[in-house]
């Protein structure tokens, strides 16, 4: 089983946001529990509305 980290920040220069598996994201109907991974490849940043690809894993 892949050991894959819970939490992923976005990478814009104004932003931040980090997406927390354990919270998931109430703007964008995401369910507590869904991995970053197990996001739909349409989901963008509730904060600045970056796609997936913008977002780095937090180590």
């Amino acid at each position: 089983m892949e050991n894959q980290p819970d939490m992923y920040r976005c990478q814009t220069v104004n932003c931040g946001y980090i997406y927390n598996s354990d919270r998931g994201d109430r703007k964008g109907k995401i369910e507590k529990g869904t991995r970053f991974a197990d996001l739909p490849d349409d989901w963008k940043c509730p904060v600045c509305g970056a796609g997936k690809k913008m977002f780095a894993p937090m180590i």
